[in-house]
């Protein structure tokens, strides 16, 4: 009964052994489903805390799939404290001004995200860069064409990336209009309309000082209205002429201009008509062809985006997937790092920007059309 036994566990034994030496070993695990490991993700810091970084750009970190809070540089350090509490972020993380250059030592800051008043953009862009870190800077890039070509010859003496923020050009519905303005079937696109303004508020800001603003509602809305033109008309424009007025007696205007008009014409015929304004609300972009036409109103809001088109006569309203317009463009930054390509909006065309602004400008003081090169 013994020796039966003995037998019976070793001829089973034995014929389990075969029966894996015959079964591949990825037969004999179940099909587990695996936890997905972290994706990467580079580390940011964000330079100046005002109400573009506390409202929509530190909001959208958290979201982020490739990018991470490491930084925060500030003038006022409770602020950034608090700030740091509420994100989890270790307090050694936190830098003035006056130490901003230390972000060289830091090996978690990846990339600095310059969000400061429109005069430091340069001054700052270009110590990050000699940090060794990649930047994105809000637009417009900075006051002058000359500022811009420092801070492109900085990226390139760092062998770092410069990328500019407008972050409408990583949005959905923009995209969509985008790709409408190229599509041939309506025929070519002949006339781009875009307006973009809004009541500016606080007259003591620094928005409306020219020192720091360079300019202003066509340097920081009117940016938009242009951008959108070049992008749709997707070739340069060879002419512009514009108008500026400002409301007599309006202390917000006593430095910077109120409302621009600008008239863009391009090589191929098309031309643009677009709106720049702090003392009216505006917010649409239009694309007008042959056969049909689109439309984004509101077309630069951070949420409720709409989109119209008209197609051989036939009205239709088209729905598209809503993001967070700062994580998106944060997160395509990072994903164009990691895999070593060059941001969709580099430095370069910041400079082009800031060219046809100051041409712009010319323009509405001599109020004669300024030839661009």
């Amino acid at each position: 009964m013994s020796d039966e036994r003995t037998f019976s566990r070793r001829s089973f034994l034995g014929a389990a052994a075969g029966a894996a030496v015959a079964r591949p070993l990825s037969a004999q695990v179940p099909n587990l489903t695996l936890p997905e490991l972290p994706a990467k993700k580079l580390g940011w810091a964000i330079v100046g805390l005002g109400n573009l970084a506390v409202n929509q750009i530190l909001p959208a970190l958290p979201k982020c799939q490739k990018a991470q809070l490491a930084a925060l540089v500030s003038g006022r350090p409770a602020k950034a404290k608090q700030l740091a509490q509420f994100y989890g972020l270790d307090a050694k993380n936190i830098y003035g001004y006056e130490n901003f250059d230390a972000i060289a030592s830091n090996p978690a800051i990846d990339v600095v995200y310059i969000v400061l008043p429109n005069s430091m953009h340069a001054e700052y862009t270009i110590r990050a860069l000699k940090a060794g870190k990649h930047v994105l800077c809000e637009k417009p890039m900075a006051n002058t064409p000359e500022d811009c070509e420092r801070m492109i010859a900085a990226a390139k003496a760092a062998s770092r990336k410069l990328m500019i923020g407008y972050r409408l050009r990583y949005e959905p519905y923009n995209l969509a209009l985008l790709k409408f303005a190229q599509e041939p079937e309506l025929g070519p696109t002949r006339v781009i309309l875009a307006d973009a303004g809004f009541n500016i508020g606080d007259p003591g800001q620094w928005r409306l000082k020219k020192a720091m603003a360079g300019g202003g509602s066509l340097m920081d809305i009117g940016i938009y209205a242009l951008q959108a033109a070049r992008s749709l008309a997707a070739e340069e424009p060879s002419e512009v002429y514009a108008m500026m007025h400002s409301t007599p007696g309006d202390v917000r205007f006593a430095e910077v201009e109120e409302n621009v008009t600008f008239q863009l014409r391009f090589a191929s015929g098309l031309l643009a008509n677009c709106t720049s304004s702090y003392g009216v609300g505006a917010n649409r972009f239009r694309v007008l062809k042959p056969r049909g036409w689109c439309e984004l109103e509101p077309a630069l809001s951070y949420t409720g985006l709409r989109m119209r088109a008209s197609r051989g006569g036939v009205l239709e309203e088209r729905q598209h997937r809503v993001v967070d317009q700062f994580g998106t463009e944060i997160d395509n930054f990072s994903d164009n790092l990691m895999a070593g390509r060059d941001p969709l909006t580099p430095g370069e065309e910041g400079l082009r920007d800031l060219r046809i602004m100051t041409a712009i400008y010319e323009s509405a003081r001599s109020g004669k059309p300024v030839k661009l090169g």
